[in-house]
């Protein structure tokens, strides 16, 4: 196992595109991975292959450092998943007080795949955008589920995982300034442009965040967060 290679859950998202500027940052070797599960903004996976190819053209010190990128077929879980992300029904809250986008053992699922390609690949390293400071309420994002897990997969594969989630204290105008602190301008114009959040899959409108529908939680927080770092930590435009 390389304690200096990584593997970074990549979406094609806002979070994820920083967390894998992060990971290039300080990794000698860094794959990504991401996946299928049947989702309704599957759009996310059609911008995966732009944004690594923008992170390649426009930042020479990272692109010898990334290598492969894999997308795991995880569409049978939207067999037994009854959510607003895997079903074309209207995003609400629910009963128990977490919105119809949860999707439960979603991110569980994430990091054991995530790890098994790990194991396979000799990384020692795994990166993930999960967020309990600025976020839906996701239980399987909270830092307790996050080193759970962390022990389980170590015991469970023999191995010393190390998770890191770069996000998880910093709320989404923070990580608008983390991606300015790590890439600049350039990062920042990146992320807005070419990465997807949206729920709804919008990828027709685009706002001064981003593409998105701009009413769903996903683009709400997003907007919400890049209007303060505008106002806040920006460099002027």
């Amino acid at each position: 196992m390389e304690e200096s290679k990584a593997i970074v859950l990549f979406s094609g998202g806002q979070d994820s595109t920083t967390c894998l500027a992060w990971a290039l940052e300080r990794f000698a070797h860094v794959e990504t991975i991401g996946f299928d599960y049947g989702q309704r903004h599957r759009v996310e996976l059609e911008v995966r292959p732009q944004v690594l190819g923008a992170i390649r053209n426009q930042f020479p010190r990272w692109e010898r450092k990334l290598g492969e990128d894999r997308v795991v077929d995880l569409s049978v879980f939207g067999q037994i998943s009854d959510t607003a992300l895997t079903r074309d029904v209207e995003i609400a809250m629910l009963a128990n007080g977490l919105p119809n986008t949860f999707v439960p053992g979603r991110n569980l699922l994430f990091m054991i795949f995530a790890a098994a390609f790990a194991y396979r690949r000799g990384a020692q390293h795994l990166v993930t955008g999960v967020c309990e400071t600025d976020y839906s309420g996701y239980p399987d994002c909270r830092d307790d589920t996050m080193k759970a897990m962390q022990i389980a997969l170590n015991l469970g594969m023999d191995q010393r995982f190390v998770i890191h989630t770069p996000l998880m204290w910093i709320d989404k105008a923070e990580t608008w300034s983390l991606a300015q602190t790590l890439g600049g301008a350039v990062l920042v114009d990146l992320i807005r442009d070419e990465t997807q959040t949206c729920y709804n899959g919008n990828r027709v409108d685009q706002r001064d965040w981003g593409y998105g529908c701009g009413t769903c939680p996903a683009c709400e927080l997003r907007a919400k967060g890049y209007r303060q770092f505008v106002e806040r930590d920006a460099t002027p435009r």
